[in-house]
């Protein structure tokens, strides 16, 4: 079964912009364990993404205070934030919908973009931001090959995202519900696929 979504996403051969990297059960890395990440680009030299899936502890109301942001009191306080991945942790990254205007962005498709700057989280803070987000610290990076590499040695399963897991599904349920996608039950793989 394709759609028209999936027949675009699809075009791009071996390019895997707006797909989910979803952890096999073998990968024990403390960043990439039972991760499911959102690739927001990828070409030529390299790919990086999102962990969409893996809360970091803190709450977006500790973000918003800490960067001394004038917040009205009407946002959600309580809205988690991520481990985006291992790279440059100490920097804020939003993925959200719609793609809106903001200072600095990356449209990683019709719908979704990635930003780093301020005016999203003040916007954010006094409700007036996009619709849906998600807060993360730092990212997940590869270079040139290295993701072809470790999709070659079983490490990854890939397949088109779907904006409702990354958005409305609870975190805890993104793992299977993103494998689930491609009708994979990550609870019947062996711990060991991968390794000789």
């Amino acid at each position: 079964m394709t759609d028209s979504n999936t027949e675009k996403t699809q075009t791009t051969g071996d390019k895997l912009t707006g797909h989910f990297l979803i952890a096999m059960p073998s990968l024990n890395d403390s960043f990439f364990n039972q991760a499911v990440t959102y690739i927001c680009e990828h070409d030529e030299n390299g790919c990086f993404g999102i962990i969409i899936n893996q809360p970091a502890g803190i709450t977006l109301k500790q973000i918003i205070s800490e960067m001394k942001i004038e917040s009205g009191h009407r946002y959600d306080t309580t809205k988690p934030v991520f481990i985006g991945g291992p790279v440059e942790q100490g920097r804020g990254f939003i993925l959200h919908r719609p793609v809106g205007q903001w200072q600095s962005s990356l449209q990683v498709n019709d719908s979704v973009a990635l930003t780093t700057s301020k005016d999203i989280l003040q916007a954010i803070a006094n409700d007036e931001g996009p619709a849906d987000s998600i807060v993360a610290l730092g990212y997940a990076g590869w270079a040139a090959g290295q993701l072809e590499q470790e999709m070659v040695s079983n490490t990854w399963l890939s397949c088109p995202a779907d904006e409702q897991i990354i958005f409305n599904t609870p975190a805890e349920k993104r793992w299977h519900a993103a494998a689930d996608l491609i009708g994979v039950d990550l609870s019947l793989l062996s711990h060991d696929t991968g390794h000789a």
